[in-house]
């Protein structure tokens, strides 16, 4: 049977150990941790195919992917699960040649160039998993097209303190770019990368050929493929995004985020119906508060028992708070109990965790967010 062509397929690199999460990746893959009270993280990046028509995606999974594997399923909650495209896993594999883990983000779109080569595309999307921000690649394709571009990067300011940890890239009056440092020890731009990239796919498949047969190339976009392009003087085209955009990469980074859906003006606006973010959710029974329990500018997800005081939280299904316990700038993962006259103050509780009663938790004074996984 045929395989209908596709003009743009997406490639969602998922497949990265997040090792400065520390416990919250130890047994899940970065885009499978849970975020902002009904979601995981990887559910922005899906929900953003979806709601750009965007209907073939490939996800390459490799580090812990058993969850992320079972969440993702065939893509229902994203409408995803088409006849024609819709989402695919895709993992590292043994071959003729033997088998062995991605080595870099450009090798691992080198191994699945026969997926991208079956729908004849024109372009491929490639974008990151473990980021929280609201984007409509279709607007981003047709700035490639106009630009006739090459490649196209999708980039953000950040503050120069944090540039160092981003690619990070110069460009001109037309939003060419003519310099690009993947994370530079001394940043001359604060104009930083956001690991969205539109390549020609013709193009992009040649330096990929290329770049394997280099038994010095790292096999990564920002280190190797876009320097050479430009080296090779390329179009390469910058995209400026000017809405929220956040690398969850750290505990506190993660933690912030999360604290951001709080505020009065947040940027992300989850309850925009223009822009759903749609998610494999648990059929669980409405929340409820007692009337020893009161809840404060917080997020409150179904399951949820309530008899303590919730403030400035987010709660995700199945939490149980007891009475007299206060929980304050906190995330607390699903299926937590925390039982009566307990204090959880600027923390993440990790799913299934029970915080005994009488139990104090608190990062007030600390640098890092402490995160409780026993």
């Amino acid at each position: 049977m045929r395989t209908q062509e596709k003009e743009i397929v997406a490639m969602l690199l998922a497949g990265g150990q997040g090792s400065r999460l520390k416990k919250l990746t130890r047994k899940l893959a970065k885009p499978a941790v849970p975020f902002g009270g009904k979601y995981r993280i990887i559910d922005f990046t899906l929900s953003n195919c979806s709601n750009s028509d965007i209907d073939t995606v490939g996800v390459l999974t490799q580090y812990q992917p058993q969850v992320l594997n079972s969440y993702i399923g065939i893509g229902s909650p994203w409408d995803l699960d088409r006849r024609d495209g819709g989402v695919t896993i895709l993992q590292p594999y043994v071959g003729p040649k033997g088998g062995r883990w991605y080595r870099g983000t450009a090798n691992a779109i080198y191994e699945n160039m026969d997926f991208i080569d079956k729908y004849n595309a024109e372009y491929v999307l490639i974008l990151s998993g473990d980021h929280i921000y609201k984007m409509d690649y279709s607007l981003l394709l047709e700035h490639h097209k106009q630009k006739s571009a090459d490649a196209t990067i999708a980039v953000i300011e950040v503050p120069f303190d944090e540039a160092h940890r981003f690619g990070i890239m110069n460009i001109d009056e037309n939003e060419k770019i003519y310099e690009f440092y993947e994370k530079p020890k001394n940043p001359k731009s604060n104009l930083a990368s956001m690991g969205v990239y539109i390549f020609n796919w013709k193009v992009l498949k040649q330096y990929l050929i290329e770049d394997e047969e280099d038994g010095n190339s790292s096999n990564d976009f920002g280190k190797n493929i876009i320097p050479k392009m430009l080296n090779n003087g390329l179009n390469i085209y910058a995209y400026i995004f000017n809405a929220y955009w956040k690398d969850v990469g750290t505990v506190r980074s993660l933690w912030e985020a999360n604290m951001d859906l709080l505020k009065k003006d947040n940027e992300l606006n989850l309850h925009d119906r223009s822009w759903k973010i749609y998610s494999n959710n648990p059929t669980s029974p409405p929340h409820y508060v007692s009337s020893t329990g009161s809840v404060k500018s917080s997020m409150l997800n179904e399951g949820c028992i309530v008899h303590g005081q919730v403030e400035n939280s987010v709660l995700f299904p199945g939490v149980y708070i007891g009475k007299d316990s206060k929980v304050i700038d906190s995330i607390i993962m699903p299926n937590v109990k925390i039982e009566d006259k307990v204090l959880v103050n600027k923390a993440i509780v990790m799913s299934g965790v029970i915080v005994k009663q009488g139990s104090e938790i608190s990062s007030e004074g600390q640098d890092e967010i402490i995160v409780i996984n026993e």
